[in-house]
C-alpha cells in the first residue's frame, strides 16, 4: 500500500494539461475561433434535443454542453475532441430517470466521473481498442433505433405515452396518435428531418438542423397551431450546488454509474480515435482523455448537468472545419454559454416536434448501411455478434448488448482458436534400416506434430484424438510447435499420457519449450516421463531411442545404425532408469 499511493499520484499529476499542449493554440487561432463557432451551431439544436430526451430537459443539455465541454476541452487527450450530452447516453439515461428522479442522475454522472478518472489512473484507456467491429458497430445502429423511438412520442404530439421500455412508449404513442391525430406535429419533425438529410448533400457545410429548428419556431408563432415548446429556460447557467449528493444511495446507483462510465469511455475513446483518422499527425492520449471525461463529468452534475461523453459527429464537424488545438473546443463552449444568457426566452419557444425531427435525422446519418451489410456477409460470426448485438440494444439495453456482443465475439474467437490446434501424425525418418526393419518400426512407432494452442477450449478434442492410438509401442509427441498452454491444456496431456501409458504404450515428449516445461513442472504433469529421461529436447534425438525401444522389444535386428545389440539395451537401460546418455 505504501508504494500504491506513491504511483497513482504520480499519473494523476502526468495526466494534467502543461504548457505543451497549448502550443497547437498559436498555429491558427483564428481557424479555431471559426471551427469553434460553427460547432457551436451545429450543438445548439442537439443539446436541446437530448437534454429533453433525457428527462431532466433542455436546459440540462445546454448546461452539459457548455460545463462538460469546457471542462473536457482544457483536460482532455485530444486537441480536436468536442463533448457534450449524446444520444447514446440519453438512452442509459432514461431508466435511471425513470427510476431515481433527476437527483439520482446527477449522482450517476458524478460517480461514473470518478470510475473514469480511476481508469484514467489505472491507464486502462488503450484496451477499448481491442473492442470487435461487429460489436461497436452493432451497438451504434441499436442506438440509431433507441434514440429514433424515444422521438415517436414527440413527432406524433403525444405526451402522456407509457411503456417499460422506449419501444412499448412509442407503440402506445403510435396507438394515441391513431386515436387522435395531430399532424401539425408529425409535419413539423418530418419537415425538419427532410431538411437536414437532403440539405446535408446539397450543401454540407450548413447548418440545417439550426435552420430547420429556427423556421419552425417561426412559423409555430406565426401559424395558428397547437405544438408543445420546450419551455422557459434559465438565463445563465444556475448556481453550483452539491445538493444533489446522497450517500445513502451510492450503493444503489453503483450499476448504472458504472454503465455510464463504460459508456463515456467507449464513445469518448472512439470519437477520438475517429478525429486522429481523420487529420494528419493528431494522435489522442487515451488515459488523459478519460482523464478528462471524468472531470467534465464531476463538475457538469454540479451545475445540474446530466452525464457527458465525446460526440463523434461534433467532433468530426470541428475536424472539418479546420480545427488544429484545444481551443476550438473551448469556443464551442463559450458561444453556447453566450447564447444561454442572451436568448433563452427565444430557444425556451422551440417546439419538440422540431428537435424531434432533429434526432430522427440524426439516427438515419448514424447509420451506415455500406458497413453493416459488408460485415454482416464477412463472416458467420460477425453476422452473429452484429445482430445480437443490435437487437439486445433495443430490446434491453445498451450496457447489456455490450457485453453479450463481446462475450459471444470471444466466445467464437476462442472457437475459431480451438480449431487450429492440430493433432497431426507425421512420418518418422527411419534411416539405413532393412525393409524388415522398416515394416517393423512403422508398425510400432508413431510420431505426433501437436500445432497450435493446447488450453482449454482445444484440449478435449486433443485427448479425443490421441486416445484413439493402438497397436503401438512407442507414442512420439512433438511440442515444438504449441504456441501456448493454459492449465487445463497440461492437465490433459497429462491424462492422455497416463492412458497410453496404461496401455503399455511408451511415451515420449521432445521439443517442449521452457515456458511450457515450467507450467508442466509446476503442476507435476508428465513427473514420470521425467524422472525415467523419456523427455528429449529435439525429435532426432527421441526418434532414436524410439528405435531401440521398438527394434530391441521386436526381437528382430541385432545392429542398429552401425551399433550392436548391447549398444542398444544399454541406450533402453540408460534411458529407462534416468541415466543421462554422457554417464
Amino acid at each position: 500500500m505504501s508504494r500504491v499511493i506513491p504511483v497513482a499520484r504520480a499519473r494523476l499529476l502526468g495526466l494534467l494539461p502543461d504548457r505543451a499542449d497549448w502550443a497547437a493554440v498559436h498555429r491558427s487561432p483564428r481557424r479555431d475561433l471559426l471551427a469553434g463557432l460553427t460547432v457551436a451551431v451545429v450543438a445548439l439544436p442537439l443539446a436541446l434535443a437530448f437534454g429533453v430526451t433525457s428527462g431532466l430537459g433542455a436546459q440540462a443539455g445546454l448546461i452539459t454542453a457548455v460545463v462538460a465541454g469546457a471542462v473536457a476541452a482544457v483536460f482532455g487527450g485530444s486537441n480536436l475532441q468536442v463533448s457534450g450530452p449524446t444520444g447514446a447516453m440519453t438512452v442509459v439515461l432514461v431508466p435511471v430517470v425513470q427510476q431515481f428522479g433527476a437527483t439520482g442522475v446527477l449522482m450517476v454522472g458524478a460517480m461514473a466521473g470518478l470510475v473514469l478518472i480511476a481508469l484514467a489512473v489505472a491507464r486502462l484507456g488503450r484496451y477499448v481498442r481491442y473492442l470487435p467491429t461487429p460489436v461497436l458497430e452493432g451497438f451504434t445502429a441499436g442506438i440509431a433505433v433507441v434514440i429514433a423511438l424515444q422521438q415517436v412520442p414527440a413527432a406524433l404530439g403525444v405526451s402522456d405515452a407509457h411503456g417499460e421500455k422506449v419501444w412499448a412508449v412509442a407503440f402506445d404513442a403510435v396507438a394515441r396518435f391513431v386515436v387522435h391525430p395531430r399532424p401539425a406535429a408529425l409535419a413539423v419533425a418530418l419537415a425538419v428531418a427532410a431538411l437536414m438529410l437532403l440539405g446535408a448533400r446539397w450543401r454540407p457545410g450548413l447548418p440545417f438542423s439550426l435552420l430547420g429548428v429556427g423556421a419552425a419556431t417561426v412559423l409555430a408563432e406565426v401559424l395558428p397551431v397547437d405544438l408543445a415548446r420546450i419551455g422557459a429556460l434559465p438565463q445563465g447557467l444556475p448556481a453550483p450546488s452539491l445538493g444533489f449528493l446522497d450517500l445513502a444511495a451510492l450503493g444503489v446507483l453503483l450499476p448504472s454509474a458504472l454503465a455510464v462510465a463504460a459508456l463515456a469511455a467507449l464513445e469518448s475513446l472512439l470519437s477520438a480515435t475517429v478525429a486522429d483518422g481523420m487529420t494528419v499527425g493528431e494522435r489522442h492520449d487515451p488515459d488523459r482523455e478519460l482523464f478528462g471525461q471524468g472531470l467534465a463529468n464531476l463538475a457538469a452534475p454540479v451545475f445540474g448537468g446530466i452525464p457527458a461523453t465525446a460526440a463523434i459527429a461534433r467532433t468530426a464537424v470541428n475536424v472539418r472545419a479546420g480545427a488544429a488545438s484545444k481551443l476550438a473546443a473551448l469556443t464551442h463552449a463559450v458561444a453556447l454559454a453566450a447564447i444561454v444568457l442572451a436568448a433563452a426566452p427565444l430557444v425556451g419557444r422551440i417546439p419538440l416536434a422540431a428537435l424531434a425531427g432533429v434526432l430522427l435525422a440524426t439516427t438515419v446519418r448514424m447509420v451506415e448501411a455500406g458497413s453493416l451489410w459488408a460485415l454482416a456477409r464477412a463472416t458467420r460470426g460477425d453476422a452473429v455478434v452484429l445482430v445480437l448485438t443490435f437487437a439486445v440494444t433495443v430490446i434491453w439495453d445498451l450496457v447489456t448488448a455490450v457485453a453479450v456482443g463481446v462475450g459471444v465475439a470471444v466466445v467464437l474467437a476462442l472457437r475459431a482458436v480451438a480449431r487450429s490446434a492440430r493433432l497431426e501424425q507425421v512420418p518418422l525418418d527411419q534411416g539405413e534400416h532393412s525393409a524388415e526393419e522398416h515394416a517393423l518400426l512403422a508398425e510400432h512407432i508413431v510420431a505426433y506434430r501437436l500445432d497450435g494452442p493446447l488450453f482449454f477450449a482445444a484440449a478435449h478434442t486433443f485427448l479425443l484424438e490421441l486416445s484413439e492410438v493402438s497397436d503401438v509401442r512407442v507414442v512420439i509427441l512433438r511440442m515444438s510447435r504449441v504456441t501456448t498452454m493454459d492449465a487445463t491444456g497440461a492437465h490433459v496431456l497429462g491424462d492422455a499420457i497416463r492412458r497410453l501409458r496404461g496401455r503399455g504404450i511408451t511415451v515420449l515428449l521432445s521439443g517442449i519449450t521452457p515456458a511450457h516445461d515450467q507450467v508442466l513442472a509446476t503442476l507435476g504433469v508428465a513427473d514420470d516421463l521425467r524422472r525415467e529421461g523419456l523427455l528429449f529436447p529435439d525429435t532426432p534425438a527421441a526418434i532414436r531411442y524410439a528405435r531401440a525401444v521398438a527394434l530391441s522389444a521386436g526381437g528382430r535386428p541385432k545392429v542398429v545404425a552401425g551399433g550392436d545389440s548391447a549398444a542398444v539395451n544399454g541406450e533402453v537401460r540408460r534411458r529407462t532408469s534416468g541415466i543421462p546418455e554422457s554417464q
